[in-house]
């Protein structure tokens, strides 16, 4: 049964292996992570754990400046699927990254998982007392664009951001 669970040490073996998953050079969307993060040893990945599970304190901002984030990963019995995550506020990072960001093993993909845990997590932004999220994708990302439209997204436009031209959606909560 899959589910969306807190970060945990529990799972470093599992989470490497999604993490190679993605091959060199690559990057996964909403799992927090920064190119100085060391995560292959139990003490590596134990800080940033920890880093992460602080940033999703709501009352804290992450070191950047950056609002503070909810990170969650998409598991099955154990098995890392992927990540997502939830950013608090509207900081001028919000405004260009979106609120919420995620991404699925390749494995996994084609499953309905970034639907079904966006749609969780859009339940946690209520929470938080968000009325609307920002949801931004790469233009040519039509499986991200077609998730954020299957929970309800509203295309903006597009504009260029850190990593080329994004598709921008509003979802109102």
């Amino acid at each position: 049964m899959k589910e969306l669970i807190t970060p945990t040490t529990r799972l470093h073996t599992n989470w490497l292996e999604a993490h190679a998953e993605w091959g060199p050079g690559q990057h996964e969307d909403g799992f927090g992570l920064h190119p100085s993060d060391e995560v292959t040893s139990p003490t590596g990945f134990a800080t940033w754990v920890a880093r992460l599970l602080d940033q999703s304190d709501p009352a804290k901002s992450i070191d950047d400046g950056k609002s503070g984030c909810t990170y969650r990963w998409i598991v099955e019995s154990d098995r890392v699927l992927g990540g997502i995550a939830l950013r608090h506020g509207s900081s001028d990072y919000v405004l260009w990254a979106g609120h919420i960001g995620y991404g699925i093993r390749p494995s996994a993909r084609r499953r309905g998982l970034a639907t079904w845990a966006l749609g969780r997590m859009l339940e946690e932004a209520r929470m938080l007392g968000l009325d609307r999220v920002l949801a931004v994708c790469a233009v040519d990302n039509v499986a991200s664009a077609k998730t954020i439209e299957q929970c309800g997204g509203v295309f903006e436009g597009v504009r260029d951001i850190r990593f080329g031209p994004a598709r921008r959606y509003w979802i109102e909560l």
